[in-house]
């Protein structure tokens, strides 16, 4: 295990409320990763002022700039790499990335998603949680690969769906659960507590009992 904090780098396109969460988990000097950076592909994206008011470091690399994908990521990797970033985590950022660009942060890249995948990818999740007659949804963390929503699972959450529902309220209360599991994973994965194999995740023996009930069928080694 690690005692140097890991840099890390969020991207968003909006609000950034899940980014929130992790700039407000980093302020613990025992937390395992520190907030280096906030990237937005877009300048008016509310997030990046609320990071600016917690002494965020701040940068925008507008997609609209470039000609292509391969064009906008490679100024994203560059930006991270002058930036020092060890991990970066997805939190609204609103742009498919490239297969290269998934490769460089193979393992280092994370993300959260609003359903129990593998149920759900893409985008209207509580909309079609509560059409498929499920009682059950919540969200997911998880180490991102090149197909959209997909990728060994850090992290689950579990939120009831009642019957009176709708996807307005339900999306309030699975964000409010995305508040809580985010900062976990990233705990686990900068504190170097979890890593990948076979493209499962394997849980370290000395991961902390109070976490244990947010993990899927890990591994434990010593």
């Amino acid at each position: 295990m690690t005692t140097i904090r890991k840099r890390v780098a969020i991207l968003i396109s909006g609000r950034g409320s899940n980014m929130t969460a992790l700039i407000e988990a980093a302020r613990d000097p025992a937390y395992p990763a520190e907030i280096a950076l906030v990237l937005s592909n877009r300048a008016d994206a509310v997030g990046l002022e609320r990071a600016r008011r917690a002494g965020i470091r701040t940068t925008v690399v507008d997609h609209r700039a470039y000609p292509n994908r391969a064009a906008f990521d490679a100024a994203v990797n560059a930006r991270l790499g002058v930036e020092g970033i060890d991990i970066v985590c997805l939190a609204g950022f609103m742009r498919i990335l490239t297969a290269d660009f998934v490769s460089a942060w193979h393992d280092r890249m994370i993300n959260i998603h609003p359903s129990l995948l593998p149920l759900f990818p893409g985008l209207h999740t509580h909309e079609r949680a509560i059409e498929a007659g499920m009682r059950l949804t919540g969200c997911t963390v998880h180490f991102v690969r090149a197909e959209m929503d997909s990728g060994p699972i850090i992290g689950q959450a579990a939120v009831p769906i009642a019957f009176d529902d709708t996807p307005d309220t339900l999306a309030r209360r699975v964000l409010a659960a995305e508040h809580q599991l985010y900062p976990l994973a990233l705990a686990l994965v900068a504190g170097e507590l979890v890593h990948v194999r076979d493209e499962r995740l394997v849980v370290h023996s000395a991961l902390p009992l109070d976490m244990s009930d947010m993990l899927v069928a890990p591994a434990i080694e010593g």
